[in-house]
Parts: C-alpha cells; sequence; structure tokens
C-alpha cells in the first residue's frame, strides 16, 4: 500500500443505512478504511459480517476492528475471559477478511508502571500462545497508546510490547497522547519525536505499517475527558489561545497539519482511523484533504 488510508470508527451520525452498506457510503466520500466497533462486545454474527466483507471488497474498503474495551491485559486474573474477547475478536475478523485488531492494555490498578508492563507483556503471550495453539484467523494485535494517565499504553510501553512478536502492531491514538499529556503532546516537533521513538523501537518498515487512531480530545488531570468534533476541537484551541500566556494552545488538540507532513514525508502506509464524536467520516474526509495537501 502506498500512503495513508482514512476511515471512520463506526458509523458516523449522519448514516443512517445497514452497517453493510456503509462501504458504498465511504466510498462516496473518498474514504477507503472502516473500524468495526466491538466496544462493548463482538455481536455482528457470521451473515453480517460476511454480507459487509463483500460490499467492502466492492468498493475497496479495508477493515479493521477494535477489539472489546473491558479487556484488561494488566490483569492476571481476567486472563481466561481476555483470551475469550480476543478468540471471538479474531473470529469477527476472520469473517471480515480483516488483518488488525485494536485492544486496549488496561488500567494500572494500583500497581508501578514497571509491574504492570511486565504483566501486560505475559497476558499478551499467552494470548499469542493460544492463537497459535489454536489456529486463529492471521491476524495482528494492535495495542493501542491509552488516553488516561492511570493506564497502561504510553507510546514507549507500546513500542516496546510491540517489540517482542512480529504479530504485534501498534495502534498510536495521537488524542490519547495528547490527552495523557495534559496538552504537551502536540505539534511537529513532538510528533517527530514520538516518530522516532517508535523507528528506533521496531525498524522503519514495521513502524511506517503502523494503525493509526486520530481525534480531537479535551482532557482533564486525569487524561483523557471525551472526543470532540474537529469543529469543537477548534473552538476549544483558540480559545485555550486566548487565555494562555505562551500563545500556546492547551486543550482541543492535537493538531493534524503536522503530522500528516510527517506521514507523507517520512513514507507511512498506515489506516488511518477518526474517532471525533458523532462527526468521524467528515472529519476523516478533512484529514485525507490535509494529507493531500501536504504532497502537493
Amino acid at each position: 500500500m502506498n500512503g495513508l488510508r482514512f476511515g471512520p470508527a463506526g458509523c458516523d451520525e449522519d448514516y443512517g443505512g445497514k452497517v453493510a452498506d456503509i462501504p458504498e457510503y465511504l466510498a462516496g466520500h473518498g474514504l477507503d478504511a472502516f473500524e468495526v466497533q466491538c466496544g462493548h462486545g463482538v455481536r455482528m454474527t457470521k451473515a453480517g459480517a460476511e454480507a459487509l466483507r463483500g460490499s467492502a471488497e466492492r468498493y475497496g474498503i479495508t477493515l479493521s476492528v477494535h477489539a472489546p474495551y473491558f479487556i484488561s491485559l494488566t490483569n492476571p486474573e481476567r486472563l481466561d475471559g481476555n483470551i475469550g474477547y480476543l478468540r471471538q475478536s479474531a473470529a469477527l475478523a476472520g469473517w471480515l477478511g480483516a488483518r488488525r485488531i485494536v485492544v486496549h492494555t488496561g488500567s494500572l490498578m494500583g500497581l508501578s508502571r514497571e509491574e504492570a508492563l511486565h504483566l501486560t507483556g505475559q497476558s499478551v503471550k499467552a494470548v499469542l500462545d493460544t492463537a497459535k495453539a489454536e489456529n486463529w484467523p492471521d491476524v495482528l494485535f494492535c495495542l493501542e497508546t491509552m488516553g488516561k494517565i492511570n493506564q497502561m499504553g504510553t507510546l514507549e510501553e507500546v513500542a516496546e510490547l510491540c517489540g517482542t512478536d512480529e504479530r504485534l502492531l501498534p495502534c498510536v491514538d495521537f488524542g490519547h497522547l495528547y490527552a495523557r499529556s495534559l496538552g504537551v503532546f502536540n505539534g511537529g516537533g513532538v510528533f517527530a519525536s514520538a516518530l522516532d521513538t517508535m523507528e528506533s523501537a521496531l525498524g522503519g518498515r514495521r513502524a511506517r505499517d503502523c494503525h493509526i487512531h486520530f481525534s480531537r480530545i479535551a482532557f482533564s488531570k486525569g487524561g483523557e475527558s471525551k472526543h470532540l468534533t474537529f469543529d469543537e476541537g477548534e473552538r476549544m484551541s483558540a480559545e485555550s489561545m486566548k487565555t494562555a500566556a505562551s500563545g500556546l494552545a492547551t486543550a482541543g488538540g492535537p493538531d493534524w497539519a503536522p503530522l500528516a507532513r510527517l506521514l507523507r514525508e517520512r513514507g507511512y502506509r498506515s489506516t488511518v482511523i477518526c474517532e471525533s464524536r458523532g462527526t468521524q467520516t467528515r472529519d476523516a474526509v478533512t484529514m485525507k484533504r490535509i494529507y493531500e495537501e501536504a504532497g502537493a
């Protein structure tokens, strides 16, 4: 794949049709990716998945799956349940013809970051061992950077975990990293440093194939508060700049344009999923336009 693919996380507020028909809707907007949301459990039937797969293949839409939110890889007592949720997610991915499953890692549960990282690594290994033993569909598990400070999932933690096995790939959520840094993670220099970190840990090829989530996000003292639309993010950033002594916005970010330029310059081949709150399709269109203009 050359360049980036763009699409939304789930169906937006403007779409009123069947999930199986959304590829035609997305293709009509110039998009070419769609992430099936299973945050509250894997509920799509095999027949429904195969219908979506046929439509996606017809309209050139690449599919991915977001595994249930209640997976907690930091908690060894929930290992059997976590494996069960990921088994279901992998089966769905197989029906869909999807190669990527996005996975949350979980909270720290009062552990040190080092202890939580160790336990997460053990859980991930158990998942991969089970997937091999049971011959799950051939998928990549994309471990996601998380938005709250008390969660496992800094960029460095995710890169370290993904460096242990080729079946793991980072899902770099730039909005989450912005929120957990309380607005510091923003701008070309910061983004370039983050890409450097990932490329150093995984090598250029694997880093350039990473999965990406992006949205504007509001944060509080604990990190992520809520996802925003691009319009809401712009308004919050403008208000923040009015009150910040430095003249730099500290809310409503991060900014897509400098990241788009870097991804284009470095030849990234990622799937970029927009997670705006309700306007994810139209905002994905905006992101694609900005990305294409960066190469003009």
